[in-house]
């Protein structure tokens, strides 16, 4: 299944992209485009590739072969001098949120704006008070240090982080793994927000079939190294592909496919 042709240029290319390590094959031929203003999710199984990719579209990885551009520069260029211009259109959380240890919440959420501006302290303070009650977390939280944090303040603080730069682009790695249903679900519709308020585009990696029904626009669905479908849930939902099927009508597939259907009926309501 092919994704949908548009008259405007794509925010992400990526074109015959290849990938090894050794003698393993992690990704054979992977193309995707991705537009402005959608969420757009990569899933599939463990172990097909969906982190690695989103690394090597960050810059933190090189493919094997083949191109990826973000917003029109090549993903290569992104660790030189001609490339730092868009780390800060660019916000990244990673998986678990990757927060330093030694730093309360708000010194966590300052580091791009101290690593990456020339902002003056009290400013920073300002914009990072903003950005943490953005997310959805109390002042008082800001003094805190991860440790003292449930999963889901940990997230939200990741978040807050990763949109401290007020990017265009942001890139989320398996943002709701691990945490309750109900946290998780809360989690995604505070993307959804924060995507509209800021005019974000997401890209997005996750196995959480849940938040794939809730949030994405389009999902690309890797496996055998390649793209095996990319469209809306509803369309992926209808592929013949063996293992888009499995993934979609297994156990998990459909506890999340009622789940949707009973979330539109109550919508339709």
């Amino acid at each position: 299944m092919m994704p949908a042709t548009g008259t405007a240029a794509p925010i992400i290319d990526i074109s015959h992209v290849s990938t090894r390590f050794g003698t393993s094959v992690v990704h054979d031929d992977v193309s995707l485009s991705i537009r402005q203003g959608e969420v757009f999710a990569i899933a599939g199984g463990n172990g097909c590739g969906k982190s690695t990719l989103l690394r090597e579209i960050v810059g933190l990885l090189t493919p094997s072969g083949g191109t990826i551009r973000i917003l029109g520069v090549d993903s290569r260029e992104l660790s030189e001098s001609n490339g730092r211009p868009i780390h800060h259109r660019v916000g990244v959380m990673f998986q678990h949120g990757a927060l330093f240890s030694s730093l309360t919440l708000a010194e966590n959420v300052a580091v791009p704006l101290r690593e990456h501006t020339d902002l003056s302290p009290g400013l920073i303070r300002e914009i990072v008070a903003v950005k943490i009650a953005m997310v959805g977390l109390p002042p008082e939280s800001g003094v805190k240090f991860p440790n003292e944090l449930s999963g889901g303040m940990r997230r939200r603080a990741a978040l807050a982080r990763a949109i401290v730069m007020d990017p265009e682009l942001l890139f989320l790695d398996e943002p709701t793994a691990g945490l309750d249903p109900m946290i998780a679900a809360g989690f995604d519709d505070l993307v959804l927000s924060l995507k509209k308020l800021l005019g974000l585009t997401v890209v997005m990696v996750t196995h959480d079939l849940d938040s794939l029904w809730r949030i994405a626009s389009r999902v690309a669905v890797l496996g055998k190294g390649k793209v095996l479908g990319v469209g809306t849930m509803q369309e992926l939902s209808q592929s013949d592909d063996p293992v888009i099927k499995e993934y979609f009508h297994g156990p998990r597939g459909r506890t999340a496919l009622e789940q949707a259907a009973w979330n539109g009926t109550k919508r339709d309501a």
